[in-house]
């Protein structure tokens, strides 16, 4: 889908990572989604209805992308990366309001003032704050209900017997977890820089994701700090996870419990 109304001829932006294009595949498969509970409260408190027209920035495989198309939005994907990008279409080119854009959330290709809502899941730790703060607020639609932005996360919490071995496994495996990993983005001012001047509320919704030994696998290869399959450090990781998951697993499975966080403040 295209609206001429919403975009603008640019070149293609260059793809700023790779970080993820060997591991698509798990990303599709085991990355949780985002609880029908924050969609009701965007709607109720600050008027995200059907109507409005929505950026997802570094959209990656579409996750949030769906859940917005199936809400009735129009929803312009943003992601630079070509493989990431490609799962989406694939899977999200049957709604008529989707459009896939090749560009980065520094540089959209919108047309100024071209959509009510920008959000970002799981991506804005990626971006160049300053640049993507910018772009964000020109292509904002200053309105009723509308020129907000939403930076959103599923926060792995860490206070299960489970999880906390989890996260000591995840400093030792990691190739470099502690440095990129999204909760910096929430601690070191990045999200009060990009918001600027707006007020900013927080919002927190609890999810589960169940996962057996495959999801346990494949939910930790879907995160580009780990060991790839194709990683010399992967067998030894494996094995680790065996023994973490024998240790934790209940009738089959374990549990990753997440506190959903979603920032949001009218930019526009």
């Amino acid at each position: 889908m295209t609206k001429s109304n919403a975009l603008i001829p640019s070149p293609r932006s260059p793809d700023p990572t790779q970080r993820f294009s060997d591991r698509v595949d798990d990303y599709v498969r085991y990355r949780p989604t985002y609880p029908v509970a924050m969609f009701d409260a965007l709607a109720a408190s600050y008027g995200l209805s059907a109507k409005r027209e929505i950026a997802d920035l570094g959209s990656g495989t579409g996750i949030l992308t769906q859940l917005l198309l199936e809400r009735g939005h129009t929803v312009y994907a943003v992601e630079p990366n070509e493989a990431m990008r490609a799962a989406a279409e694939a899977r999200l080119a049957r709604f008529t309001g989707f459009c896939s854009l090749a560009t980065t959330a520094e540089a959209t290709g919108l047309a100024d003032g071209s959509v009510d809502w920008v959000m970002a899941a799981q991506a804005f730790h990626w971006f160049d704050v300053d640049a993507a703060r910018a772009e964000c607020r020109r292509v904002l639609h200053a309105g009723r209900g509308c020129g907000f932005a939403a930076l959103l996360w599923n926060n792995r919490r860490e206070d299960t017997p489970f999880l906390a071995d989890y996260e000591a496994f995840l400093h030792e495996y990691g190739i470099d977890y502690a440095r990129v990993k999204h909760q910096n983005a929430q601690d070191d001012g990045r999200i009060a820089r990009f918001f600027g001047d707006a007020r900013v509320a927080l919002h927190t919704f609890a999810n589960v994701q169940p996962a057996d030994f495959d999801g346990l696998v494949g939910r930790t290869t879907s995160c580009s700090y780990m060991p790839s399959r194709q990683h010399e450090r992967y067998p030894a990781m494996l094995a680790r996870l065996r023994e973490l998951f024998a240790a934790h697993q209940s009738s089959g499975g374990v549990a990753f419990e997440y506190e959903t966080r979603v920032y949001v403040g009218r930019m526009a």
